[in-house]
């Protein structure tokens, strides 16, 4: 089975989640309002994942300014979740896709011997729904924004 790749410019996947703190999280309330980043990353407390999402933490202003909202996404609970925002002070919610269907959908997804395990993934996601940006691993806040301002 070939692994879903997004392409710029494709129309972005429509999602529901509930995030950590219970709120449902609906990419459709953002249309024609904000600009979406979704974080898809492997796991809370991890180094990986710790310093990406604290990179955007320190650049949230830029995202501010640029008018999006951003989620960490992946299949954490609710709990886990919460103690990983509060530890360090995510000004952004993490959402919780315990059975990993919205990170398949946006081909946030590898197989590792027999577990499906979520790729570490960015999404920008324009006011349209329109996918502006794609990549895998760690690209630079600037180079997301960056893709965001294009429109």
């Amino acid at each position: 089975m070939p692994e879903l790749e997004l392409k710029v410019g494709a129309k972005a996947p429509a999602f529901v989640l509930k995030s950590h703190d219970g709120a449902n999280v609906s990419l459709k309330d953002f249309l024609s309002k904000k600009n979406v980043v979704l974080i898809f990353y492997p796991g809370d407390m991890t180094p990986g994942c710790t310093i990406q999402l604290c990179g955007i933490r320190d650049h949230w202003s830029k995202f501010a300014e640029s008018d999006t909202a951003v989620f960490g996404v992946n299949h954490a609970d609710a709990d886990s979740h919460a103690r990983f925002a509060d530890k360090y002070h995510f000004p952004f919610p993490l959402l919780i896709d315990t059975d990993k269907k919205v990170a398949k959908k946006y081909g946030a997804i590898r197989k590792l011997f027999s577990a499906t395990i979520i790729k570490r993934t960015v999404v920008a996601i324009d006011k349209t729904g329109t996918v502006a940006f794609y990549r895998h691993g760690m690209p630079k806040e600037a180079d997301v924004i960056k893709a965001l301002n294009k429109k």
